[in-house]
């Protein structure tokens, strides 16, 4: 008799052990020449373009021209969208969601919002896969629309990254429907996202996942430190789509973009801060933020100025492009991964009818997929450990006790695309 064999009959080995596989790796051709194909001097040629048109306070609108304020920026934007979609064959279209925002404790005056959206329309009907960032700024005041306010950092990155992500994604053909969104309004209470996000709940769109991006620009902090190679990636409540979309990115940024290291922060957003995921997890959306691994205050919401020899505002001269091309290159790779693969399944149970020593879960089937995999974790394990291909069906059990780990189950079509790992509810018969 085997060693292990001897040890798992004495008691010795848990149950698992016999069918503990470690989760396969992907690797599609495709995407991986989409990664390479991110530009570092595209990201700063457009965030050029934006720190030049001086300010893109939210209070600017009234004052704004063709190369100054926020809907100079924002007319150019859509100039570039446009541009991108000319090769698409119809597939990419491009809008304005417009609206008036009325006066808020916080503001002098109603203000008129205005996001760009681009839809890159997917070969098959299912949810939404949105990656996000924000044009609008401000220096040290959110209601000076006539002050400069640069904006390099926050958010020129994030809108540069998104843009920059649709010229490398949108010749390409996915199964799920990208959306690529650069919100107005962030700056004083996530306006615009929030006004798109809650028309996306009324209309019942689903919305597997938004992916956002602010302040993925510098890669040496006020604290001096300077980590080149590794990203922020936050994502609200233990075991919550939001949890599982930062996982499933984790993993494709290890596939993909392997001299990136994401640094997973198990809360919503930072201190005294927010993002607009903040608006797609208020409506029930699975949501994340990418953010620099060290941030540098002096250069966020300061009015640009030498103060005791130190310099402070969102200037340009403090990003690192070569960094903000890494940040860009882990979302084309989980963005393309996610609109790739079968949604996750839907309803996915854990049967819990009587005290055994093995697992049993099902499901409803996922559009598209071929066959699904059982993955699972020891409950304070961070990311998933082992898995098990369980092929087309909609109830497998497993010889792990569910007792002692987290268990999920996930989609795959035949290209091997794995959706984001679906928790369980755990029912009783």
């Amino acid at each position: 008799m085997r060693p292990a064999a001897f040890m798992l009959l004495a008691g010795l080995l848990p149950v698992s052990a016999a069918a503990q596989q470690p989760p396969p790796t992907s690797n599609d051709p495709a995407i991986a020449a989409m990664v390479r194909a991110v530009d570092p001097s595209a990201l700063r040629r457009d965030d050029t373009a934006l720190v030049g048109f001086a300010t893109r306070n939210d209070f600017s609108e009234t004052s704004s021209t063709a190369t100054r304020g926020v809907f100079g920026a924002r007319d150019w934007l859509v100039a570039q969208f446009t541009d991108i979609a000319k090769n698409t064959g119809g597939r990419l279209s491009v809008r304005l969601d417009t609206y008036e925002q009325p006066k808020t404790a916080r503001t002098p005056r109603s203000v008129t919002e205005s996001s760009v959206i681009a839809t890159l329309r997917g070969d098959e009907p299912g949810p939404l896969y949105i990656i996000s960032g924000h044009y609008d700024d401000c220096n040290g005041d959110c209601t000076d629309g006539m002050g400069v306010a640069p904006g390099a950092d926050d958010n020129g990155s994030g809108s540069s990254a998104v843009l920059e992500a649709a010229r490398v994604m949108a010749p390409h053909h996915f199964r799920g429907t990208i959306v690529f969104a650069i919100f107005d309004g962030e700056e004083l209470g996530l306006w615009g996202s929030a006004h798109y996000a809650d028309q996306l709940k009324a209309a019942h769109t689903g919305v597997a996942a938004d992916l956002n991006n602010d302040i993925i620009g510098n890669s040496t902090g006020g604290n001096g430190v300077h980590e080149p190679a590794v990203v922020r990636l936050f994502s609200d409540t233990a075991d919550s789509p939001s949890r599982e979309l930062a996982r499933y990115i984790t993993q494709a940024a290890a596939d993909y973009v392997p001299e990136v290291a994401m640094r997973q922060i198990w809360r919503g957003d930072r201190f005294l801060r927010g993002g607009d995921q903040e608006s797609f997890q208020d409506d029930g959306f699975p949501a994340i933020r990418f953010v620099e691994a060290n941030e540098n205050f002096a250069h966020q919401h300061q009015n640009v100025r030498v103060e005791n020899g130190l310099q402070c505002g969102d200037l340009l001269q403090y990003i690192d492009f070569d960094y903000m091309a890494a940040v860009t290159r882990v979302n084309v790779a989980a963005l393309a991964a996610l609109a790739s693969a079968p949604p996750p399944p839907s309803d996915a149970q854990i049967v819990t009818r009587r005290l055994v020593y093995d697992t049993t879960v099902r499901w409803k089937r996922s559009p598209g997929a071929t066959a699904y995999e059982v993955v699972w974790r020891a409950t304070d394990a961070a990311a998933w450990q082992f898995s098990k291909n369980v092929g087309d069906v909609t109830e497998a059990t497993i010889p792990v006790s569910k007792d002692d780990f987290v268990v999920a189950v996930r989609a795959l079509d035949a290209a091997g695309h794995r959706s984001v790992a679906s928790a369980l509810t755990a029912v009783r018969e």
